[in-house]
């Protein structure tokens, strides 16, 4: 299955560095063109991809493009290579706030893909939201979501959910991130070095991410298991959640949902 690219930026990279990463798609396999040959020619190169001159080029060498620009060109893009999409051929999108039906009302019956990933995929521990139109055919779904499994987690959600899974997938590393460094600044406010503390904080967020997977419990459950009365775990949570822990985690998700809403 030949791949080509329309778009070559940090969304799209980390996509095809977590496909070269795992093996799950040959580089010979990948196209790509994109506005800024200075970036895309070089990464190209580096990594076996074939770098094309147009987008045209690039649908013409592929069995599914994917769409990896800007909202406010996307339609217009795709619009202008609907030709060479010909039969068998089918789209991947993660552009963020085109819906299917607005990809329905400009090019028409074309078998579309909607995805919304986040940028673990680039490592193989990605999570990614996944809905088809009614174009897309069962086997193109299955090889869609097949693709999006090699490289992380698939979760198929309507459309009116996105938003929500933008805050709670997308947007979160940044969060973690921040609360990974917290600990660890922490750890050196308390004596250990900046960077043993943030190995210790960034296993420790890592283990338990996968005991929640691994378990049965629900996350509250798993806070018990944890926390001995009168012990110190009680008084770390109580102390935190009295600076508001658990709301500014919420107001941080409300945030993000009403900014990707546009409220």
């Amino acid at each position: 299955m030949k791949i080509g690219f329309i778009g070559a930026g940090n969304m799209g990279r980390a996509i095809i560095d977590g496909w070269l990463k795992t093996k799950a798609v040959a580089p010979d396999d990948l196209y790509i063109h994109s506005a800024h040959a200075a970036s895309y020619e070089p990464y190209a190169k580096a990594n076996g991809l074939h770098a094309v001159e147009s987008n045209l080029a690039v649908v013409k060498a592929a069995d599914v493009i994917v769409l990896a620009i800007k909202p406010d060109i996307t339609l217009e893009v795709l619009e202008s290579v609907k030709p060479a999409i010909t039969a068998g051929k089918w789209v991947i999108t993660m552009v963020s706030g085109i819906e299917l039906a607005d990809y329905q009302a400009a090019v028409g019956n074309l078998p579309i893909l909607r995805i919304m990933p986040n940028v673990n995929v680039a490592i193989g521990a990605g999570m990614t939201a996944l809905v088809g139109n009614a174009s897309l055919t069962e086997a193109q779904y299955a090889a869609g979501q097949a693709l999006f499994n090699a490289i992380g987690e698939t979760s198929e959600i309507s459309e009116k959910h996105f938003s929500t899974f933008s805050a709670l997938a997308g947007s979160s590393p940044a969060y973690v991130y921040f609360f990974i460094d917290a600990m660890a600044r922490a750890g050196v406010k308390h004596g250990l070095d900046k960077a043993t503390a943030t190995k210790i904080a960034a296993q420790a967020t890592l283990g338990s991410a996968k005991m929640v997977l691994a378990s049965d419990k629900i996350p509250f459950d798993l806070i018990d298991q944890v926390s001995s009365p009168g012990g110190t775990t009680v008084a770390g949570l109580l102390a935190m959640e009295e600076a508001g822990f658990m709301t500014a985690v919420v107001k941080g998700i409300d945030a993000t949902i009403a900014k990707e809403l546009g409220d």
